[in-house]
């Protein structure tokens, strides 16, 4: 199944910063989610209103604002409002074709990551864009769908256990981003599966549907390198880059997760290359097979030269012909063509054509 391409076509003309969503409804309504916590206190609240946050924005403990249903624009502009976010961010929160990259505006950073999720019903790879907006004591997190992918992040705030809620807000963008390229890990995984049941197919029947299969398992590895191989980048930079929003213990985690990030590539590459060596062992199974075919009409027609000839010899309408007035010459005739066809069969065999 094709993916589908993702107009822009109503972004034309209209000056930057403009909030127009590209995209896809992946939720039914907006849903905001606050969380405010130090080691020893907890408060969570579903947002009502976008106003209701404005007790978060001036928190001096840890603030996490995530927001599920990006398509809603006014709620975005709402929040651009009170935060002070710059137009050029909120822009790119709602175009869901943003590459994984780290802008750094000084007293934010703004993170977009591709979360990744392989659907068994279309054999497909699908990405949904989170952006994360993080400073000194707050972050503002934006996913295009409601679901529990950082539910395990909830869990360990609401938990109180390990150091989410000892550390600041860089440890939490950190959380999330691990918890994201661990989900890398369980769609490797699957591709993997196919791509071992692929190969089986392959050594077994070749044939066009397992053209089709290849062909479409790299169309998917291609999507995933997309959104992995930027990720490295935007990564590297969370790691030695030199916002003062990071702290030194926090980077020690983010290296831990560039490591994943090029284990991840190591894998993608790995399975790129097995795709195209197995591309090329299909080529070469069909090539043979065809060869086989061919050597085999050879064979036959190379029994019939001879046959053929007397067949024409015999078979010409001259009046005089010695044998044709024996009465063994028709028993003859087969007889002839039958040790020929049987000569020739034996010959090709031990010479290994057959």
């Amino acid at each position: 199944m094709p993916r589908r391409l993702k107009k822009r076509s109503r972004k034309a003309g209209l000056p930057p910063g403009s909030l127009i969503h590209i995209g896809d409804r992946l939720t039914e309504k907006t849903k905001i989610t606050a969380f405010d916590y130090d080691e020893s206190h907890l408060q969570e609240k579903e947002i009502k209103t976008v106003g209701e946050c404005q007790q978060f924005k001036d928190s001096r403990d840890v603030s996490w604002i995530h927001v599920e249903g990006i398509h809603e624009t006014q709620i975005l502009e709402e929040l651009g409002a009170l935060f002070g976010l710059h137009p050029l961010t909120l822009e790119d929160i709602l175009n869901t074709e943003q590459r994984p990259k780290v802008e750094d505006y000084g007293v934010d950073l703004f993170i977009v990551v591709k979360l990744l999720s392989y659907n068994e019903k279309t054999d497909e790879i699908e990405a949904e864009q989170i952006s994360l907006i993080l400073r000194r004591n707050a972050l503002l997190s934006f996913q295009e769908k409601e679901g529990d992918d950082f539910l395990s992040v909830k869990g360990r705030i609401q938990n109180g256990k390990g150091r989410l809620r000892r550390l600041g807000a860089d440890y939490l963008a950190y959380a999330l981003i691990d918890a994201i390229v661990d989900s890398y890990f369980s769609v490797l995984e699957d591709l993997g599966e196919r791509i071992v049941n692929l190969e089986e197919d392959l050594a077994r029947t070749p044939d066009r549907t397992t053209l089709f299969e290849i062909n479409g398992i790299k169309k998917e590895i291609i999507y995933l390198r997309k959104a992995v191989w930027p990720l490295r980048e935007a990564v590297s930079f969370l790691e030695r880059g030199d916002s003062s929003l990071l702290t030194p213990a926090t980077r020690v985690y983010f290296r831990d997760v560039y490591d994943h990030t090029v284990q991840v590539i190591d894998t993608v590459e790995t399975y790129r290359d097995l795709l195209s060596g197995m591309l090329d062992l299909y080529l070469s199974s069909i090539s043979n097979r065809t060869n086989e075919i061919m050597k085999f009409l050879t064979v036959i027609g190379t029994i019939f030269i001879p046959l053929t000839f007397l067949a024409g010899v015999y078979g010409m309408n001259f009046h005089y012909f010695p044998e044709l007035d024996k009465a063994w010459a028709y028993p003859a005739f087969w007889a002839v063509c039958v040790v020929l066809s049987v000569t020739m069969l034996l010959f090709f065999r031990r010479r290994g054509w057959l």
